[in-house]
């Protein structure tokens, strides 16, 4: 079974091929950016092979056709024609309270992710418009939506409220939501599997820690809270995303700067976080170069990056009564050795100990990085969020 998997930005297309039949082999996958611009880009990657060009990519029905043409191009292509597409799995961002997992596409899901357009402005006209595009190119094709926000649904109210008046959670469903949800899920099983234990055994913390980051506390295969909030704003200091900030500083700045909230929402999402404090820069590797030169907000950027993280874990720690293993995934769980060497050092009071040379010499891998006496296992463990879309497609389209 051929599963194309989809994942509609704004602006951006993201896929892969996957054979489900042959050890979830990934057949092709690629990017499509800047769509609806006057000329947009396109990456193929097939057979060990990578094609690139600038097109112009009008809409997300242009895009997806892009893309179907690539998979069955002559040349590019790693199958034969269409119909060899037995299943299509979207990730759709956001869910709200409607979808406490993945489910079959039908006109009433769709309607109710409509209704998520107030909340996930950014997201969710990008994921309709690619389901649509889907119906109308392979319009009797089984296809998914699984949701960043589904693993997270099951925290309790106390994780989830916010402490406003109870009416805007009954009127505006106003509440903490999570995202990331499909790689702290996904990440959080295979680890434990790795060091021989079942996931629903242990408390684990999931850092998937990228451009965007979240941290996430899963209790006995239950997520119990997560540092994204309403937006995937909230929590951590991420790209150009601050997180975690006072309200009366933005009610503040507002008002001194005149700002419209237009322009303030663009200056929290876009102009804060790594790129806001550095100056510019938002990939960690130019945080950590800068730093090394002696960049005065370089490092102040790098230290406030790894001392939320730090905090987060503590915290959290604190909420489940101690944890048994902590997971480092995303751009830079998985590769930036030296962010997780900050982070987890001088943790010792919970018992953390990290081999700091294993540690230096994981890039990308699924190890082990904390030494044989610490009390907590540290794990590196690379995400595949494309993987468990398919893995869901797989168990509806099928029934198995």
């Amino acid at each position: 079974m051929k599963i194309l998997v989809l994942n509609c930005g704004s602006s951006s297309i993201k896929y892969q091929l996957i054979d489900m039949d042959n050890n979830a082999q990934v057949m092709a996958k690629g990017l499509l950016e800047r769509i609806g611009l006057e000329m947009g880009e396109f990456t193929h990657k097939y057979h060990g092979e990578k094609h690139y060009e600038q097109l112009p990519i009008p809409d997300h029905t242009a895009g997806i056709k892009i893309v179907l043409k690539a998979l069955t191009d002559s040349k590019m292509g790693v199958i034969k024609d269409l119909n060899e597409i037995t299943a299509v799995g979207h990730r759709v961002a956001h869910g709200g309270e409607y979808f406490p997992e993945s489910v079959l596409i039908n006109e009433k899901v769709i309607e109710e992710i409509e209704n998520l357009r107030d909340i996930a402005p950014l997201h969710i006209p990008g994921s309709v418009a690619g389901i649509r595009a889907m119906q109308q190119i392979l319009p009797n094709v089984p296809m998914s939506a699984v949701f960043d926000t589904s693993f997270h649904l099951g925290m309790p109210a106390e994780a989830y409220l916010y402490a406003l008046p109870y009416e805007y959670y009954e009127k505006y469903h106003l509440r903490r939501y999570g995202f990331h949800g499909t790689s702290h899920k996904f990440v959080a099983e295979n680890a434990a599997k790795m060091i021989g234990k079942d996931w629903k055994d242990l408390k684990i913390i999931t850092c998937h820690l990228g451009s965007g980051a979240s941290i996430a506390a899963i209790d006995h295969g239950r997520s119990v809270d997560t540092s994204m909030g309403f937006t995937p704003l909230e929590g951590l200091v991420m790209g150009s995303r601050c997180g975690d900030i006072d309200a009366g500083a933005l009610i503040y700045l507002a008002e001194k700067e005149n700002l419209s909230m237009k322009e303030l929402n663009t200056i929290l999402n876009k102009k804060s976080g790594l790129v806001g404090i550095s100056g510019g820069k938002q990939d960690m590797r130019d945080v950590r170069a800068g730093r090394d030169a002696g960049d005065e907000r370089c490092t102040y950027a790098f230290n406030m990056f790894s001392r939320r993280v730090k905090k987060y874990i503590g915290s959290y720690a604190a909420i489940m009564n101690g944890v048994d293993l902590i997971v480092m995934t995303g751009g830079i769980g998985e590769n930036a050795w030296f962010m997780r060497e900050p982070i987890l050092s001088n943790m010792e009071f919970l018992g953390i100990k990290i081999d700091l040379k294993v540690n230096e010499a994981t890039v990308g891998d699924a190890k082990v990085i904390s030494t044989p006496d610490s009390r907590i296992t540290v794990v590196v463990y690379p995400t595949d969020e494309e993987l468990v879309i398919a893995q869901d497609t797989y168990r509806l389209a099928t029934g198995k």
